[in-house]
């Protein structure tokens, strides 16, 4: 071979090499964003479902069903199914279904004299005079003494590429015996800085319908535009204040409502930062806007300039202060009234504090205001510490403030000439606190299996709440998550 020829094949042979280097070195480039794609990582892997169990019961001695005194009494039992899906590798699928039942010695005074309106009405729908049973004061077995609800939620959320921006989407459904809620929302969430900071806007809709139930004597009592029809009443003996039968019961403040509708708006805006490894804050405003009946159609309302007037025994009258305790039960002179809007501004900041591998501490503090006179501040403490691998506890505190409502008053104090009144003890000045622990079992690689469920963890909390009016609490939760191995 001649010596050009020999020059002439080295170079072929460099330049075959270079293209073959630049060759697999693209078609790397190419394998690997292709990789990318398909092998990009779930936000979600598995299927997990979470069932949560709560019973709550609670007592106190000023109902807002028998104007601000009698019993508060009431238990509720609800549990929820969590279902939550991946979608392909960058969505997420939620599905919320809750039952709730309780029963109330509290609301079953909004017809405490075992009357049966179905069957004590004539065919033309008019209550049949002198058709009432049982003591004058007694827990009703009527509808108002339990109630069931039911809701469902359903909710989407997407992922971008990257994981830094999160839309989210949902629906929600709820139903019960006086009361339907149709709601619907979304959610934004951008990350940054290498995920240290977050930013979130939720909004919500909630569009409900009363089916108003007003106390029993405001739907037996009828006006006839010249004076009260007495309807079932028509038979019985009422009594004033001094024990003396009387004929001059006329609750004329009293007027069905003219809408039943109430509708809530809410946005909220987040920023969330980690400090450092071992610090996190975040802060939040939330802004709400309710429209419509916001009263409680059968919440009873006693006015001081009025005379009072009694259903049952004339003796027990004179020492009538907690209705329970008596054998008479006073008529009602309005439901509660309150104005048709409503603006509410809570601010808060959350700060948790990662002390170690056993310790970490979480704090929240909120403030509230709203146009309806109420200003309240909220502080609790959570402190996880980890008991082996597998095992933490959780004991918590709250602590809770507000002041009184405008449009607050205690039992026969406000005044006929008033536009709003209630004697909810929700809306008066209180002080709350709530002290509780849990238990948390957690394992990551979900050994534990029932059937094809890994178990993720399981949760068993309990708290106390105690108010400054009387009112005492207890809830004891149970929850268990699920991973669906296929």
């Amino acid at each position: 071979m001649e010596e050009n020829q020999v020059v002439a094949v080295v170079v072929i042979d460099k330049t075959m090499k270079k293209f073959a280097l630049l060759f697999i070195c693209f078609y790397g480039i190419l394998h690997a964003q292709d990789s990318t794609l398909v092998f990009k990582k779930k936000i979600q892997e598995s299927t997990e479902i979470d069932f949560i169990s709560s019973y709550y019961q609670q007592d106190g001695v000023h109902s807002a069903v028998s104007g601000g005194i009698g019993s508060e009494n009431l238990q509720d039992v609800a549990s929820n199914i969590i279902i939550t899906m991946p979608i392909k590798a960058d969505g997420v699928l939620t599905f919320d279904i809750g039952v709730s039942a309780y029963t109330s010695a509290s609301s079953s005074n909004i017809n405490p004299f075992n009357i049966d309106e179905d069957e004590d009405e004539d065919k033309a729908g008019k209550a049949i005079p002198g058709s009432i049973t049982g003591t004058p004061w007694q827990a009703s077995s009527g509808a108002s003494m339990q109630d069931a609800l039911a809701s469902v939620v359903a909710g989407y959320a997407h992922h971008s590429d990257d994981r830094n921006k999160i839309w989210n989407a949902n629906v929600s459904f709820s139903n019960e015996y006086d009361y339907t809620s149709i709601g619907f929302g979304g959610a934004y969430a951008y990350l940054m800085n290498q995920k240290n900071t977050e930013f979130n806007v939720k909004f919500n809709v909630f569009l409900d319908q009363w089916r108003p139930i007003y106390p029993i004597e405001f739907r037996q009592f009828q006006w006839n535009g010249s004076q009260w029809n007495p309807g079932l009443f028509a038979n019985t003996t009422i009594w004033d204040s001094n024990g003396n039968a009387s004929a001059n019961y006329n609750p004329t403040k009293f007027t069905p409502w003219q809408s039943s509708e109430r509708n809530s708006y809410s946005v909220s805006i987040g920023l969330s930062q980690i400090l450092n490894k071992n610090m996190q804050f975040s802060v939040f405003l939330d802004l709400v806007r309710q429209m419509g009946n916001l009263s409680t159609p059968y919440q009873r309302i006693y006015f001081a300039d009025k005379p009072d007037f009694f259903i049952g025994n004339p003796d027990m009258i004179s020492v009538y202060t907690t209705p329970q305790n008596t054998g008479a039960y006073q008529l009602a002179d309005d439901v509660e009234r309150l104005p048709n809007t409503r603006n509410k501004i809570p601010i808060g900041v959350r700060w948790n504090y990662y002390i170690n591998e056993q310790f970490i501490l979480r704090t929240y503090y909120r403030y509230y205001w709203d146009d309806w006179g109420i200003q309240a501040h909220t502080a609790q403490i959570e402190a996880p510490i980890k008991l082996g691998e597998k095992f933490s506890m959780i004991p918590n505190y709250r602590f809770y403030q507000q002041s009184s409502s405008d449009y607050f008053a205690p039992y026969n104090q406000h005044m006929c000439s008033e536009r709003f009144y209630s004697s909810d003890y929700d809306l008066s000045k209180f002080e709350a606190h709530a002290y509780g622990a849990g238990l948390q079992y957690y394992d990551l690689l979900n050994s534990k299996h029932i059937w094809k469920f890994g178990i993720k963890n399981i949760d068993l909390r309990y708290q106390h709440y105690s108010r400054s009016d009387g009112l005492a609490a207890d809830i004891i939760s149970f929850g268990v998550k699920f991973i669906w191995d296929k």
